[in-house]
C-alpha cells in the first residue's frame, strides 16, 4: 500500500519509523541481462548461464548494482510525494552486499526513515534500505539512502 503525502512535513513526522515493504520483484535473466547492456558490464556470473552453472549458485547472479538499482522503484511503491518544489538523490552511504540474487529468485524492500536532516530550503533524509530475498535468512544487501525534497 503506497502511503501518499503531501508536503515534506508528513515525511519528516516519520522518522524513526518503518515506511513499509514493498511487493516482490522476480529476478529474470532478461532483467539482469538489460542491465548489463544499460551499464556495459558483462561479467559472465551474471549474463552466461554456463558459467553460472559452473559457479558456487549453480546459476547466474544479479549484479549487486542491480539490487541497489531497485531503491527507487521500491521507494516509489512505498510512498508518493506531493507538495514540493523539488525532489534530489543524494547518494548511499554504507552500502554492504551480503547475499547474491540468484536468477530465478524474488527480492522486495524495506525501508526505515532513520534521520531527517534541515538543508536550506528543505529537509535531507536518511533510509535504510533492506533488500530481502525470498526464502533466504541474510538479506541481499542493505544501504543507507540519501535523498532531499524542497519545500
Amino acid at each position: 500500500m503506497t502511503i501518499v503525502m503531501t508536503g515534506a512535513d508528513e515525511l519528516r513526522a516519520r522518522a524513526g519509523q518503518v515506511l513499509g515493504t514493498t511487493d516482490w520483484h522476480e529476478v529474470t535473466q532478461e532483467r539482469i541481462n538489460a542491465f548489463a547492456d544499460a551499464t556495459e558490464d558483462w561479467e559472465r556470473l551474471h549474463v552466461d548461464p554456463e558459467r553460472g552453472a559452473a559457479s558456487p549458485w549453480g546459476v547466474t547472479i544479479a549484479h549487486g548494482l542491480y539490487t541497489l538499482s531497485l531503491g527507487p522503484k521500491f521507494q516509489y511503491e512505498l510512498f508518493e510525494m506531493n507538495g514540493h518544489s523539488l525532489a534530489l538523490n543524494y547518494g548511499y552511504d554504507k552500502v554492504r552486499w551480503l547475499n547474491p540474487v540468484r536468477v530465478g529468485s524474488r527480492i522486495r524492500m524495506t525501508a526505515e526513515l532513520l534521520a531527517v536532516e534541515p538543508v536550506e530550503g528543505g529537509s535531507k533524509f536518511r533510509m535504510k534500505q533492506t533488500f530481502e530475498i525470498e526464502g533466504e535468512d541474510k538479506p541481499a544487501c542493505v544501504a543507507e539512502s540519501l535523498f532531499a525534497y524542497f519545500d
